[in-house]
């Protein structure tokens, strides 16, 4: 099938149409002139192809027509419903033609603006460069199509004011601006319609993007639709006009209306939202972004033949110029329509304006007019051409958007100053909490103080009181001992043993006479002992406890947290031995086998069916190393250890855990056991990389299980997952991480729930890495997700777009299906064939390219049961067989 344009002769089938090829057209060479190749992505993605799309209108007779022509009938006949133009050579014979849109002559403003400019008015106001532009022959209806504004019947608008209320309808006036410049090109030079003051304008190209730039042009911010429209009719008063044959007000020059949009976005913002309810949360602030687009309506000079307009003197001068700068234009058309390296953009001014909008990264739709006279023929199939051979260029959108570090700052400000507010606020409240404690203190030690006081009065005159009696009954019983005495020591007959009852009566009570003086001495000495004990109690309470009991507290802990780490150690020295003993066997069958090159990772999902085999007993009958791990070591201990402060204890409890999570009968007791929880807490928690990646594989595992996969969901390990992604950088983290999602993608009740968490957004965030291994994952993932929702929507449960299309996964599916390795080709070719199994994704997966990936698919994919579904498919889906049709393509 060809890319040219086939014309037909009446004895065949008289008809001529423009066909799209079959696969995309390459760049040309580095240093070409035009921007439309440009394969270099934008800040925010990939450009996406956009052909310039074509409409024709038919003007209807005017009354010179009706009499003139009234013997003879219209040249031109239109099939609207078919899209379809047909040009008449003479009564037996006409030439057929095809455009994006026909409108008849009967067609009102509104249809106009709504099938020609509004498309590219609404991606002007999502950040692209549009353009809008009229040719066709002097009085086809041009200025009456795009500059009419209404001011008689509000119903006869044009497009440059329709274009405005839809931007004033969709603009913040409190974020977004909008300036207008408003130029003619007269006789090759360059003036403001707003200011005629600056009647030659320069054309400044930036030669690192070649962005075109009107120094001195006057511009003007309007804020409603009652402002453009003043400027719209002081610049059609400074128009230039003339009064020929063909019209009456003809145009005499270009006329151009630039309207630059300048609009403040936020990038997507995403949360993670608190754990176990303690309010802590992680929250990624968006960014704000400034988008800058632009809107070129350009109402060209009616193209003309000197002999049918009766044009002479300066009007003669006047067409030459016109004629030439739309010969230049006709000539850029030409060469971008047949993908030449040279485009002879400098040739005019006109060109020069226009390099954005043909073959650059504007969306561009022109519309061509035509009039139904036979006796101008020429120019109408003139203009046909001219159409039919811009459809045939390509342009690739880009939104050009930068960062907005004013809004960014102002908003940082703002918050600063809520910090700060909120900052003095609490410390406020700190302070008025210390004095409070401080005051509470005081008046315990004071109690304190009053309370020891009074028990040492009392203690003092207790002991008081006992001594006093204590010396007065010694007295007493010193007066009668002294008594008896006197009594009988003159008897002397009365022996030794008075005399020595007596003695030994006064050496008792000199006893009890030192036994009290030594109490005394020791109540005293308690007294004093007492009031130090006070002083120390009350130095103690103000420094807030007992010295002497923290440091008995701060020895028990340390012997505790000693004999933790001994337990820890114990038990990691146990688990390694046996760890070495597993690898030892494994090793030693490896050997024996011949098989050494298939060892494996503990934590790759994909070999967890070998680890499964080797985990089997032996002929012997004896436990693997792992159930003897189970048995010595207890899997709770081991799961007690992924919380140790110890990194490197940390470290290997992970690396075991995943070991056993890689054999699919202890993955149920890692999950009743808390180890699903763990190694989520770990991925939260820890920022090493080892931790990451080994926890993600262990996930990874896990996720294998069907019911796992649920639990994963519901603790909010999706989000974790993304998170991970977003942040690490290691090729066999991503890789893990990828696999996990991957394995969540396959499960046809989570869709909806692993989209809404960002699963899909990681995904092709991943991509990123561009590792091999790390985007089979990310293919296994998407196909696995197209599969799904594939059965769902055969299934009748859902009728929606993919989700995979609406999060802007098919530009890397189209670009990636074609892969050199073998697993990303075969994945993605698989997604492919399920997303076009739904009618609803038929349209965006044609004007993404993925058609062309089918019908390849379908030839020549070395897989037959894929190649035979991209067959059934493209067999079965309307929207496929109609365009296959419309481009003569045989499946």
């Amino acid at each position: 099938m060809s890319s040219n344009l086939h014309r037909s002769n009446a004895a065949q089938r008289g008809s001529a149409k423009f066909d799209r090829p079959i696969k995309p057209r390459l760049p040309p060479p580095q240093g070409s002139a035009s921007l439309r190749r440009s394969t270099t992505p934008s800040r925010n993605g990939d450009a996406v192809p956009g052909r310039v799309r074509v409409a024709v209108r038919l003007r209807p007779r005017n009354a010179e027509e009706m009499v003139a022509d009234a013997d003879f009938a219209d040249c031109v006949e239109l099939q609207p419903e078919l899209k379809r133009l047909k040009l008449r050579r003479n009564n037996w014979d006409s030439d057929t033609y095809e455009f994006d849109e026909v409108l008849t002559e009967f067609a009102s403003q509104k249809r106009v603006y709504e099938v020609v400019a509004k498309p590219v008015v609404e991606s002007v106001l999502d950040g692209y460069n549009g353009t809008v532009m009229a040719y066709g022959q002097t009085g086809t209806g041009k200025t009456f199509t795009l500059g009419q504004l209404g001011e008689g019947d509000t119903s006869d608008r044009g497009i440059m004011v329709r274009s405005m209320e839809d931007i004033f309808a969709n603009l913040s006036p409190n974020t977004d601006s909008v300036t207008v410049s408003y130029l003619q090109l007269y006789m090759e030079t360059l003036q403001d319609l707003l200011n005629p003051a600056n009647d030659n304008i320069p054309i400044v190209e930036d030669p690192r993007n070649g962005d075109v730039s009107l120094p001195g042009a006057t511009l003007v911010e309007v804020r409603d639709q009652q402002c453009f429209l003043e400027l719209l009719r002081i610049g059609e008063t400074h128009r230039v006009a003339a009064n020929t044959k063909l019209n009456t007000e003809s145009s005499r020059s270009h006329a151009i209306l630039l309207v630059y949009i300048r609009r403040s976005v936020m990038e997507s913002e995403d949360i993670v939202s608190s754990e176990n309810g303690d309010g802590s949360h992680l929250t990624k602030h968006p960014k704000p972004l400034v988008r800058k687009s632009k809107l070129v309506v350009v109402d060209l000079a009616g193209s003309e033949r000197i002999h049918k307009s009766g044009s002479e003197g300066h009007m003669l001068e006047e067409a030459k110029y016109i004629n030439l700068s739309l010969s230049s234009l006709g000539k850029c058309i030409n060469a971008l329509a047949e993908n030449s390296n040279h485009v002879p953009f400098r040739d005019s001014k006109l060109t020069r304006m226009l390099r954005d909008s043909f073959g650059g990264t504007a969306r561009t739709s022109l519309i061509v007019t035509i009039g139904p006279s036979p006796r101008h023929r020429g120019e109408t199939s003139s203009t046909i051409l001219f159409g039919q051979r811009a459809m045939k260029v390509e342009n690739m959108l880009k939104i050009k958007e930068e960062f907005d570090y004013k809004s960014l700052s102002r908003s940082l400000e703002v918050q600063l100053d809520k910090l700060i507010v909120e900052n003095e606020r609490q410390q406020k409240t700190f302070e008025d909490e210390v004095e409070k404690i401080n005051f509470e203190a005081q008046c315990r030690i004071a109690e304190v103080e009053r309370n020891f006081a009074d028990a040492l009065e009392k203690e003092r005159l207790k002991s008081q009181m006992e001594y006093m009696e204590l010396v007065k009954e010694l007295e007493q019983k010193l007066v009668l001992n002294q008594e008896r005495h006197d009594n009988n020591g003159f008897v002397a007959d009365r022996g030794q043993g008075p005399a020595a009852s007596s003695q030994d009566k006064v050496a008792d009570v000199k006893m009890l006479l030192e036994t009290e003086s030594n109490r005394r001495k020791a109540a005293e000495e308690e007294l004093e002992y007492l009031k130090c004990q006070l002083e120390r109690y009350t130095h103690l309470e103000a420094g807030g406890g007992d010295a002497e009991i923290i440091k008995l507290r701060n020895i028990l802990e340390d012997e505790a947290n000693q004999k933790k780490k001994l337990e820890e150690e114990i038990i990691i020295l146990r688990s390694q031995l046996l760890q070495l003993n597993f690898e030892a066997d494994q090793m030693r069958r490896c050997l024996d086998s011949g098989s050494f090159g298939n060892s494996f990772s503990a934590t790759d999902s994909s070999t967890a069916q070998v680890r499964h085999s080797q985990f089997k007993d032996t002929g012997t009958g004896q436990k693997s190393s792992v159930a003897t791990l189970f048995e010595q070591v207890g899997l709770q201990k081991i799961l007690s250890l992924l919380e140790s402060d110890d990194a490197n204890v940390r470290i290997h409890a992970v690396k075991v855990v995943a070991n056993l999570a890689a054999e699919e009968a202890n993955q149920k007791r890692i999950v009743e056991a808390g180890g699903l929880s763990s190694l989520l807490m770990l991925l939260r928690r820890y920022e090493d990389e080892t931790v990451r990646r080994v926890a993600a594989g262990a996930i990874a595992n896990l996720a294998m299980n069907e019911a796992n996969q649920e639990l994963i969901m519901a603790e909010g390990g999706v989000t974790l997952l993304s998170m991970t992604a977003s942040d690490a950088e290691d090729p066999q983290t991503l890789r893990m991480v990828a696999g996990a999602i991957a394995n969540l993608c396959g499960n046809d009740k989570i869709l909806t729930k692993l989209r809404s968490q960002g699963g899909i957004t990681a995904l092709l965030g991943i991509v990123r890495c561009g590792h091999p291994d790390v985007l089979s994952q990310v293919a296994r993932g998407i196909a696995n997700f197209a599969k799904c929702e594939s059965r769902a929507s055969n299934q009748g449960i859902t009728s929606a777009r993919s989700f995979l299309i609406e999060d802007g996964a098919l530009p890397w599916i189209v670009q990636n299906a074609n892969n050199e390795a073998a697993p990303i080709k075969r994945h993605i070719e698989l997604a492919l064939c399920h997303l076009a199994q739904h009618e609803v994704n038929a349209k965006d997966m044609i004007s993404g390219g993925a058609l062309w990936e089918l019908v390849r698919i379908s030839r020549d994919c070395s897989r037959e049961d894929i190649r035979s579904l991209a067959r059934r498919t493209l067999s079965s889906i309307s929207t496929f067989k109609s365009e296959l049709r419309r481009l003569r393509i045989d499946c």
